[in-house]
């Protein structure tokens, strides 16, 4: 394994754990404030709130994909073609990102099995039903945050000078469940963090191949026009 990764990803898990301790006994609080903010802020949220979908990011990313890859075997034109797989790795390298965080999340929601905020009143705020097979016990992690994390934390890999930018855009979508009520603070660290990890992991594994990224001197994955000439 490269080590770079085994210890980006254990700051990753430390970070996670630590902030889901520091929340969880805010989440009552937190959450009951979040829902009584104005009610034009709250509108604001709700429609913002829906850019955290997976579904269509997958289906973007997807298709991009079979077409760009589609169009590079198809064309006769070096240039064309070359431009046209570079497109496809792009969209490919989003579409595994967030589909490996899409089953992640899933997975792990099915396992925990932790009430939604709605449930409050009947269960608080730390009632566990692995397995239920119910949207209202399937709080934790949100899978909104988790897909704005791995969607944004694919741009700051790609983009790193612009990382405070995706941060601020994944934070906005992650709060936005919060005061909406779907989710728990706890579930939101949770997610964005799983979705960044994600994102990590498979530029680790495009950048063994020479795909969109390259490994710096400490085995860090850094977009080939970052910093270097393109290869």
């Amino acid at each position: 394994m490269n080590r770079s990764f085994a210890t980006s990803s254990l700051w990753i898990l430390a970070a996670t754990v630590v902030l889901v301790a520091a929340l969880v006994p805010l989440d009552p609080m937190l959450s009951r404030r979040a829902q009584d903010l104005p009610a034009a802020v709250v509108a604001f949220n709700g429609r913002i709130t829906d850019f955290g979908t997976f579904r269509w990011m997958l289906y973007g990313s997807g298709l991009t994909a079979v077409l760009a890859y589609g169009l590079a075997r198809a064309s006769s034109r070096e240039t064309v073609a070359g431009k046209a797989q570079a497109a496809g790795r792009l969209a490919l390298y989003f579409f595994l990102t967030i589909g490996a965080t899409s089953v992640l999340v899933h997975l792990l929601k099915l396992v925990i099995g932790r009430a939604r905020p709605a449930l409050f009143g009947e269960h608080g705020a730390y009632s566990l039903t692995p397995f239920a097979y119910d949207d209202l016990y399937s709080s934790f992690p949100s899978g909104h945050s988790a897909a704005v994390g791995a969607f944004f934390g694919a741009f700051a890999m790609l983009a790193p000078r612009l990382r405070p930018l995706f941060l601020m855009g994944a934070l906005a979508i992650g709060v936005s469940r919060v005061i909406l009520g779907a989710h728990y603070p706890s579930d939101v660290a949770a997610g964005l963090l799983l979705g960044l990890w994600t994102a990590i992991a498979v530029a680790y594994i495009f950048a063994r191949r020479q795909w969109l990224f390259r490994l710096d001197e400490r085995g860090w994955p850094l977009p080939k026009s970052f910093g270097a000439k393109s290869q």
